[in-house]
């Protein structure tokens, strides 16, 4: 690639990512990402300092596209149950392949290490939480907490999905958070209406 001698932080961010996507932090070098972006590795190294910044700023520019796109998506689904299950599956965005999970888990060891990237993390379950619980918000006897239940649920349905992955990521996604929805929403029911 040609050398640019302009490029903003979120390009070369945005580089940064499809390293980390390709092959985990570990990929993350400042010659690598000097190769993919057309920047000179002594740039990089002065534009970030250390290559736990350059880490750091990497992985938080990844949440604040992962929470750009929950709230876009959010605002144009039904503020329905249904709504909910597109919100999710649409948020699912390793295309049912199994490796890019797999690295997607490593990412997230990363984030788990670095107190700024957990709390970057809960930021974004508070904000999805929120989404979600929105779509039950004229939804009768909806649960407290549904928001999270459906959320944390869709977390580990991925997780089983990739274990057996014998059916499309989005039927399975889908089949089980509409399982689950209908067991709250009965539980609740039975649960107002008494013995």
């Amino acid at each position: 690639m040609p050398r640019s001698k302009t490029q903003s932080d979120e390009q070369v961010l945005d580089a940064a990512l499809v390293l980390v996507h390709s092959g985990g932090v570990a990929r993350l070098t400042f010659a690598a990402l000097a190769d993919r972006c057309g920047l000179s590795a002594a740039t990089l190294v002065q534009r970030f300092g250390t290559k736990a910044a350059l880490t750091q700023r990497t992985l938080l520019h990844a949440w604040d596209k992962l929470h750009a796109r929950t709230l876009e998506l959010a605002s144009s689904v039904p503020k329905t149950p249904d709504g909910a299950v597109e919100l999710l599956v649409s948020l699912s965005h390793f295309d049912g392949d199994i490796e890019a999970y797999a690295e997607g888990l490593l990412v997230l060891r990363e984030d788990l290490r670095d107190p700024v990237l957990r709390s970057r993390g809960a930021a974004w379950e508070a904000a999805l939480t929120d989404a979600i619980g929105e779509c039950f918000a004229a939804v009768p006897n909806a649960p407290a907490g549904t928001g999270f239940a459906l959320a944390a649920h869709w977390q580990g349905a991925m997780t089983w999905w990739a274990f057996g992955g014998q059916c499309p990521l989005d039927d399975y996604l889908a089949e089980s958070l509409h399982r689950l929805i209908s067991m709250l929403l009965r539980s609740s029911d039975q649960h107002q209406s008494g013995p």
